[in-house]
């Protein structure tokens, strides 16, 4: 089984379908599909399928040329379901893996596909898991339902864990570019699934197992997670003390050797960061373990939108006002630089914690015009006009895309509270830094 799959993954002739066309499984789709493959991309989503037959893209980064290419070729299609994608040769698995409300793990899309996939299993199939989630689903959860029926993995089916390193906005790095980790249950599901990763990825890093390759993406966030929710402890206490952070970590940059710069902001936002760190930590509960730093900087990291809150109070208090009634301005509402994405942004709960505070709150993003409340209402954003930024008590810099209009806000703003430390006010009078 094993060097007849080999030999179609090195021809190309073997059929590969994506489960979940996000941000993560549209780009790997198209990545197999310009790698010669004939794809089946399936998704729940109607919306996403008619994009797909028209060829236009509806992920960041993405154009609609690279779509068009490989499905005028005959090479992607999108479609419903795994019944309505016939029979593959592979199946990689990209769905959503959120935090529930009680932010424990949310795997019900992974166990929902891989019952599909099982409906169709065959011997010579090989299966990937590309979602993030806690060390040991794969073995724990996956591998069981698979082999349910008495297939083998190893030996009649193959199956392996490849994290995504998809990084939104990143002009750099890429899917191409960025090596990729694979660990399979068996050293002959880790062989093929490298030789496959190898079609579309220039380095392909394989470990022992699937749990290894889980915690290395839990750890490559959770080190993220860490070390900015430091750096927003830093400034807290750096406002406290009277001290510029932005100085402070400009100058210990400097050093040469043992220090790397991690910066703080609003809080944290995108899927993974904020998220990942709690699959670890709920992971490590079920095993009478505390990860105590882990849970510290979700702490830090998650209040940050109310320090920021609590910030803006009293900057408005030293000029004699108050929240209630303040008009105030956000801007930049995705989470991060230069994207319009909005999930798990920051941004959208300080938007919702002023209005809770009585403020008039308006925004203004580049990147997106609408947004939705947690209570299910729209808002939209406005042009940060002359007129408008010079009618608000406090403009609030939520993120710092590079498109913002920042010689108005400059010019015309009356108070600024700056929290990712741009360069366009640093030291102006009435520019408040995080």
């Amino acid at each position: 089984m094993k060097e007849v799959l080999r030999a179609k993954l090195a021809d190309r002739s073997a059929a590969v379908g994506i489960v979940g066309l996000g941000y993560v499984g549209l780009p790997t789709a198209i990545a197999y599909a310009e790698a010669g493959f004939r794809v089946a991309g399936v998704d729940v989503s109607a919306e996403r399928r008619e994009a797909i037959a028209r060829g236009t893209s509806y992920i960041e980064g993405l154009s609609d040329p690279a779509v068009r290419e490989v499905v005028d070729a005959g090479r992607l299609r999108a479609v419903e379901s795994l019944d309505a994608a016939g029979d593959l040769d592979v199946v990689d698995i990209c769905v959503p893996t959120p935090l529930d409300k009680s932010r424990e793990p949310d795997i019900s899309a992974i166990v929902a596909v891989i019952r599909e996939v099982r409906k169709q299993l065959r011997p010579g199939q090989l299966v990937m898991l590309t979602s993030t989630t806690y060390p040991g689903t794969t073995v724990e959860v996956v591998q069981p339902e698979l082999e349910a029926d008495g297939l083998v993995a190893g030996r009649d089916v193959f199956l392996a864990f490849t994290p995504e390193r998809i990084d939104p906005g990143n002009p750099t790095y890429n899917l191409h570019n960025t090596p990729k980790v694979v660990g399979g249950v068996t050293a002959a599901c880790t062989e093929l699934a490298k030789a496959l990763l190898e079609t579309i990825t220039e380095t392909v890093v394989p470990v022992s197992d699937p749990t290894t390759a889980e915690m290395t993406k839990l750890l490559e966030n959770t080190y993220r997670s860490v070390n900015i929710g430091l750096a927003n402890e830093v400034a807290i206490m750096c406002h406290r003390l009277g001290v510029n952070v932005w100085q402070v970590i400009d100058a210990a940059a400097t050093k040469p050797y043992g220090f790397t710069p991690f910066y703080p902001g609003p809080g944290l936002g995108g899927h993974c960061i904020p998220v990942d760190p709690s699959y670890l930590a709920w992971k490590l509960r079920r095993l009478n373990y505390t990860a105590r730093y882990v849970d510290l900087a979700n702490e830090i990291n998650r209040h940050m939108p109310e320090y920021v809150v609590s910030r803006a109070a009293e900057i408005l208090n030293d000029e004699r006002a108050s929240l209630k009634g303040a008009r105030i301005h956000l801007v930049g509402l995705a989470y991060k630089k230069d994207v319009g994405d909005l999930r798990e942004s920051p941004a959208l709960d300080i938007y919702e914690l002023l209005l809770s505070h009585g403020a008039e709150v308006t925004f203004s993003d580049p990147n997106l015009t609408v947004a939705l409340l947690e209570d299910g209402s729209e808002i939209h954003s406005t042009l940060p006009s002359a007129d408008l930024i010079a009618a608000q008590d406090l403009v609030i810099i939520c993120t710092d895309h590079t498109d913002t209009p920042w010689e108005v806000i400059r010019e015309h703003a009356r108070s600024v509270f700056d929290t990712r430390g741009t360069k366009y006010g640093r030291g102006r009078e009435g520019w408040h830094q995080l």
